[in-house]
């Protein structure tokens, strides 16, 4: 139980890496907010309902990452349920599969605006209020687009760089008022995203993979269950992949 007594939230979680994660989380001990869009409130709902039948605790809330107004309402409800912040995932995010050049500037407004812009708001609505009690933790969700060149996804990867990015800087800025800033690099996950893509876009993320599968959400929530723990205590400012040996090439 490496979250016991602890409270805080995971955005996107209606479904995919998300679910996962809050499921997991919710196994270790945690209260946990479920975070989607309004129109994703049933997956966001079955997400809660799936953790409440293993005896954990969960609550949905509607919230735009978009939005700062949303995010900032996002931590100020999970305050208001559970009596506190101690950590947070920001995981909401979007991809559009082009290459560079055929993207829309609704594509790049889209894909930046989720998950950089969302992030961003994220982070800085939640690192005010653990600065100012002086504990916390967040666990933000890049990619190995983060750390290396995926073709066909240049704007989600550049958002993932800038992600990674900003983990880094704030775990430089917040770490000696008590808080954690570290980042989860997945690379093929079983999610509706990923399983929406082409198929040889999917076989692509897999090929130069040292482990030849699929990896589950779990995975990818019980890497960032440990890097939210006090076991991951003296850890900041890591990108962590969790890729299936993606990165060390075909």
């Amino acid at each position: 139980m490496l979250l016991e007594g602890r409270a805080g939230l995971v955005t996107g979680a209606a479904g995919g890496i998300g679910r996962g994660i809050a499921i997991t989380l919710a196994e270790e001990g945690a209260a946990v907010v479920v975070a989607d869009l309004e129109r994703s409130r049933e997956g966001g709902e079955e997400t809660v309902a799936k953790i409440e039948a293993k005896g954990g605790r969960a609550i949905f809330v509607a919230c735009d990452v978009t939005s700062s107004q949303e995010t900032q309402s996002l931590v100020d409800q999970c305050i208001e349920k559970y009596g506190e912040l101690d950590f947070a995932v920001n995981n909401a995010g979007v991809a559009v599969v082009k290459p560079l050049a055929e993207n829309s500037d609704e594509d790049y407004r889209l894909v930046t605006s989720v998950n950089l812009d969302g992030t961003f708001y994220g982070m800085r609505a939640q690192l005010k209020h653990m600065a100012s009690r002086g504990t916390g933790a967040i666990v933000n969700i890049a990619s190995v687009a983060g750390l290396a060149a995926v073709r066909n996804i240049g704007i989600y990867t550049a958002t993932k760089h800038g992600i990674i990015g900003m983990t880094k800087n704030a775990a430089m800025e917040y770490g000696a008022q008590g808080v954690r800033i570290n980042a989860v690099c997945p690379n093929a996950i079983r999610t509706p995203l990923l399983e929406g893509a082409p198929e040889e876009f999917r076989e692509s993320l897999i090929a130069p993979q040292a482990i030849k599968r699929l990896g589950e959400p779990e995975e990818v929530g019980d890497a960032v269950a440990w890097l939210l723990s006090d076991k991951a205590a003296y850890i900041t400012g890591v990108a962590l992949p969790v890729d299936g040996g993606y990165l060390t090439g075909p």
